[in-house]
């Protein structure tokens, strides 16, 4: 288990968390609540939304806006821009968390599922940097978190567009860091193993089960490990030991061995043969 978050960060003022609602974003607006920070949380939950936002609120006194929004289509990130500056509120932390998962083949895949996965996972994020990175190389000071993957460190069959999505995360938040690092803004990329979320279906994943045996971590270590990483101003977080024994052994493998678990993936449909 990662160590416990460091003291508070500086007081940058308010911090936008996308996805807020459930999982590591939640366990992210939780945590920085908790450091004294303000927060606009997004989500297209509305219901699930003003609850959480509410909770934050009254467990730790901090002022918790909340924006319903669809980040899945294509004007996502310039409409939140513009609810978020309507209400006279200047972001200086910016958290990307939102996102989604689908197991299955490239060419299989619905194309409204790996259209708003594309969306979700690379324009929209990439888009909030841009708008919302802006005024921060301003103010001279910012943070910005990107939640990518550890499935960044290797592509493999079954998750094609999941993986390259959160490979683009890894190196946009590379290159962003360079960017940005000369104007006193922070970037940071958060690359989690597998976490107890509701991306798994808990009645085909055992979560309780893997999480009980360390194969999958609780998302508040994950989100203390982030922030931690973050305040630090570290280029990256992979949070837990194994998972980043994982991601650089991953990165290793032969091609041959990612073929090989292909054929006989339990999850994949099984290789049929031509007719002949």
């Amino acid at each position: 288990m990662d160590a416990a978050p460091s003291t508070p960060g500086p007081a940058l003022g308010i911090a936008l968390v996308t996805g807020a609602c459930s999982g590591i974003g939640r366990a992210l607006a939780e945590q920085l609540g908790a450091r004294g920070h303000d927060l606009i949380l997004v989500s297209q939950r509305p219901a699930e939304l003003a609850q959480t936002a509410a909770a934050i609120t009254a467990r730790h006194g901090v002022s918790a806006h909340d924006v319903v929004c669809d980040l899945a289509r294509p004007q996502a990130a310039e409409e939140l821009f513009a609810a978020v500056h309507a209400r006279g509120l200047s972001v200086d932390i910016l958290v990307s968390n939102a996102g989604f998962f689908f197991f299955g083949e490239a060419v299989d895949a619905a194309l409204p599922q790996a259209n708003a996965m594309l969306q979700l996972h690379v324009v929209t994020p990439s888009l909030l940097c841009t708008l919302f990175g802006r005024p921060m190389r301003a103010r001279r000071r910012g943070h910005i978190l990107l939640v990518s993957s550890i499935s960044a460190f290797r592509d493999v069959p079954s998750i094609s567009y999941y993986g390259s999505s959160k490979k683009y995360l890894r190196g946009f938040a590379a290159s962003l860091r360079s960017e940005l690092g000369v104007y006193g803004v922070n970037v940071t990329c958060l690359t989690p193993g597998a976490t107890a979320t509701a991306l798994y279906d808990p009645n085909v994943v055992p979560v309780d089960l893997a999480t009980r045996l360390g194969v999958m971590m609780d998302a508040k270590e994950v989100a203390a490990a982030g922030l931690q990483a973050l305040f630090e101003r570290r280029a990256e977080c992979i949070p837990g030991r194994m998972n980043r024994l994982l991601a650089h052994t991953a990165a290793l493998l032969p091609q041959a061995v990612i073929d090989a678990a292909r054929r006989h993936a339990p999850w994949l449909p099984p290789i049929k043969q031509p007719p002949r």
